[in-house]
């Protein structure tokens, strides 16, 4: 496989160098900070990744997912204010030295920046600078490892920043919209959003402590501040007098049904990806991935879809593991509550729900899918992306592209799902009215959960294969055929007459 030095000119790789050489430069400084995690901790992870067979770096992660449960317990029992938030930061800057090492800084550093422009600007211009500082940075994390690491997947400090960066732009945009509703004015996007709004800044300790926030810091998922703020503060509980604003509802369920749950998918994931792996398992950053090789290419169209098919619905439980383990030790010291409404009655745990996986699996069209993946990011989109550019789809999905990375495959993806909303669009205003009823499972349902089934899984697979020439290959063995046929659909069903209203 081309690396990315390979492609870019050498003037350009070379100044690329330079400016990595000279980061690297700083290290040294770094490296002494590193003590949040005794030496025989990780010596003892060593020898259990020698014994088990399993990487060091996978063991570390999954060690400090897990590790969250008892630290969500001493976080439950610690007194309101302070003390947790600086529980929560030390805990989360130990999970990242402990996972990645010295490039925990890079969550401290861009942390500070980021507090120093709230402290300086005003929140009109802080919720402008923030998201620019934030993108560059994690753009400039994302251009350093395909440099360096291009089509690997070892664990570095971009994934942790990824879930920094939706945590310091929603930040902006909160103030911002505490300040504008303090004034009376009348700002569409900022009422939308009033519930999550911010009054004033957070002192440093409480800052530090939801962008660290140790339960969120591995795998998300990055809620609100002012849903971390109530947990630690109690008002999520409690009224101003100290007295309960409702029955406090028990955290025991919401917490064991996301962690078996977890463990379920974890268990389904390691099974399932290696009967069916997509990439080459014995060197998927440059061996010819699994479903483009000579072998797989030989077997006829139906069976190699029916094969990539089986392959990314066994990927997707790594990402419902992550999710649903984390959601867990959120709701462990209700972090993931939503509090009560007017009446006293709980609203229930959505603030830490990141993956709605039946909802997901069975979605009847692309809006119910993506409403039911990653969550909190399509959250961040929706109320800091998409209503903030007067709804314009092209800035929302190139964010979202942006945020992921610059692998081609992404940018593939991502230029390919308004075709899909073109034809899902279409098809609710022509078909819709005259073959649906409403119901999920009715014949015309089932046929839309089909459908979005099979062309989303077409679509999807550059994501996973990330490299251009992979990608391209891939859909040219299936002769294009999932844009081939949305594009049939499209002219064909758009010369069907509208039903009328009276017809639906």
């Amino acid at each position: 496989m081309v690396g990315m030095e390979r492609v870019l000119p050498e003037f350009l790789c070379k100044g690329i160098e330079q400016a990595i050489e000279y980061a690297y430069s700083f290290e040294p400084y770094f490296t002494p900070t590193l003590v949040l995690v005794p030496r025989f901790v990780k010596e003892a992870v060593a020898n259990l990744s020698e014994s088990t067979g399993q990487d060091v770096e996978t063991l570390e992660y999954l060690l400090g997912m897990f590790i969250c449960y008892p630290l969500g317990l001493i976080m439950l029992a610690l007194p309101y204010g302070k003390v947790k938030h600086l529980f929560s930061f030390i805990l989360g800057a130990f999970l990242l030295q402990f996972t990645i090492g010295v490039q925990w800084i890079h969550h401290l550093i861009s942390s500070l920046i980021a507090y120093g422009i709230f402290l300086v600007f005003p929140a009109k211009t802080a919720k402008t600078l923030v998201p620019i500082f934030a993108m560059v940075y994690i753009t400039g994390g994302h251009l350093h490892r395909q440099y360096i690491n291009y089509l690997g997947w070892d664990m570095d400090f971009t994934g942790p920043q990824m879930v920094l960066t939706m945590k310091l732009y929603s930040l902006a945009y909160n103030l911002y919209d505490g300040e504008v509703l303090k004034q009376g004015k009348e700002e569409r996007a900022s009422k939308k959003c009033a519930d999550v709004a911010v009054s004033s800044l957070p002192g440093i300790v409480e800052y530090l402590g939801y962008t660290f926030c140790f339960a969120s810091i591995l795998a998300g998922p990055a809620f609100e501040y002012k849903y971390y703020a109530d947990a630690c503060d109690g008002s999520a509980l409690y009224d101003k007098n100290g007295k309960p604003k409702g029955k406090i509802p028990s955290q025991v369920w919401p917490t064991l049904r996301p962690l078996l749950g977890s463990l379920l998918c974890l268990g389904i994931f390691v099974v399932g990806s290696g009967m069916y792996p997509l990439l080459n398992p014995s060197d998927p950053q440059n061996a010819v991935p699994v479903i483009i090789n000579e072998e797989a290419l030989a077997k006829p169209m139906y069976a190699r879809y029916a094969y990539s098919w089986l392959a990314l619905f066994f990927i997707r439980f790594k990402y419902y593991f992550a999710w649903m383990n984390a959601e867990g030790a959120n709701n462990i010291w209700y972090a993931g509550f939503e509090g009560f409404d007017d009446k006293g009655e709980a609203k229930g745990w959505e603030v830490s729900n990141n993956i709605d996986v039946i909802q997901f699996e069975t979605a009847p069209n692309l809006k119910t899918l993506s409403a039911a993946w990653n969550k909190k990011t399509a959250n961040w989109l929706a109320r800091y992306v998409y209503i903030r550019t007067g709804g314009s789809l092209f800035a929302t999905y190139g964010m979202s592209a942006f945020w992921h990375g610059f692998y081609p495959g992404y940018y593939l993806f991502f230029l390919s799902v308004p075709l899909i909303s073109f034809c899902e669009r279409l098809g609710r205003k022509k078909l819709t009215p005259r073959f649906g009823n409403g119901k999920k499972w009715s014949p015309y349902g089932i046929l839309c959960i089909i459908t979005t089934s099979l062309f989303v899984q077409y679509m999807i697979q550059p994501f996973q294969l990330l490299a251009y020439d992979w990608a391209v290959l891939n859909w040219k063995n299936y002769y294009f055929i999932g844009h081939i046929l949305a594009v049939m659909f499209y002219v064909v069903v758009s010369q069907l007459p509208t039903p009328k209203k009276k017809e639906a």
